[in-house]
């Protein structure tokens, strides 16, 4: 997953390289929003619904940056 001689934290590491970490943070970003969607829309003002946009946020968000990480690391040939 990570490289051997990375002496950087275990974050550093795995970002834009752990693929079982992509994959969770895809599959809760299509489950999360969608959810979202049909039980808070109506009401977002309430705690839940507050509550469930930044969970959702948070799994769109290291996605984001995990995609983007590896993008550069493909466009620079770093791997």
């Amino acid at each position: 997953m990570a490289c051997d001689e990375c002496q950087e934290s275990i974050f550093k590491q795995k970002i834009g390289r752990c693929k079982a970490c992509m994959w969770q943070l895809t599959g809760l970003s299509l489950v999360g929003w969608p959810l979202w969607w049909w039980l808070y829309a109506e009401d977002m003002t309430s705690v839940e619904s507050i509550a469930m946009v930044f969970f959702c946020c948070a799994f769109s968000g290291l996605l984001c940056v995990h995609l983007m990480v590896l993008s550069y690391r493909k466009l620079n040939h770093l791997e």
